[in-house]
């Protein structure tokens, strides 16, 4: 007996996962304050939430199970225990599972970007994902440099500042194809899977969790790690020596003329 094989559009495709980190930060509609004394960042009884960047990639990857372009959408997050509450936030808003990995007693450790990509490269490697997505950055240091630093540990294709993003998994392994915006536009390219995909703020507009689904989402599995797990040297290699706010704007003054205006402009150094 000779065995048939099915038609190119009828093969089955393995199922995809999707893994996408968040961290836990002070919400953006905080005013941030100082330390009186400068050594940081006064995080008392201050709002905490998931940072915005990172509910963009969880946004999109329940998007892409909802079309039915993957499988399973895994969070995790590395840092103390309470970040759990961002964890069950992506769970309501339709994650399946999470990962926990505490790594620091304190919300004013410092955890860098090098040490979160080589923790992120075991749980790739454990997990198996076709796709990681991840904001571009954090809003608290502001780093830009995870996404890409396990792109690199890992030998990935990479899409930074995605602003649309479509996944086609009957091209070879699985391409993934991603607007993003560049000094002159718009570019779009295509990277095979597997594949770091990091995302910018035009990319969605993240739902907001509905009360059932928060729930439900008390019952979902999350499982918690430590840095010890994973062998991870995560001491920080940079030093803060002190943290100030911003120097307060000047105030403005009125002139009575154009000639007025034009005087105290060159007096500026504005004009010559």
């Amino acid at each position: 007996m000779t065995a048939v094989q099915p038609p190119n559009n009828e093969r089955r495709i393995a199922p995809m996962k999707l893994l996408v980190p968040v961290k836990r930060v002070i919400d953006y509609n905080v005013k941030v304050r100082v330390k009186a004394d400068g050594t940081g960042v006064d995080l008392a009884n201050v709002k905490m939430s998931m940072n915005p960047f990172d509910e963009i990639a969880v946004e999109e990857a329940i998007r892409l199970k909802e079309a039915g372009k993957a499988d399973e959408v895994i969070v995790v997050s590395i840092g103390v225990r309470q970040c759990q509450e961002t964890l069950r936030t992506a769970l309501a808003m339709g994650a399946d599972r999470a990962i926990l990995v505490v790594a620091a007693d304190d919300g004013a450790t410092n955890i860098e970007p090098l040490a979160v990509a080589k923790i992120l490269q075991q749980i790739v490697e454990a997990e198996a994902p076709g796709l990681v997505i991840m904001g571009k950055q954090a809003i608290d240091n502001d780093m830009n440099a995870t996404g890409q630093m396990l792109a690199g540990l890992l030998g990935w294709a990479q899409a930074t500042f995605a602003n649309a993003l479509d996944v086609d998994r009957a091209i070879g392994g699985g391409v993934a194809i991603v607007s993003r915006e560049v000094d002159g536009g718009l570019q779009t390219i295509r990277v095979a899977l597997p594949a770091i995909i990091t995302t910018d703020l035009r990319l969605n507009e993240p739902r907001y969790a509905s009360l059932p689904n928060i729930m439900k989402a008390k019952k979902k599995p999350l499982e918690e790690k430590s840095a010890a797990d994973f062998g991870i040297d995560i001491a920080p290699r940079l030093e803060i020596i002190s943290t100030a706010e911003p120097a307060k704007r000047a105030g403005g003054i009125k002139v009575a003329s154009v000639d007025a205006l034009v005087a105290t402009l060159k007096e500026a150094g504005v004009l010559s």
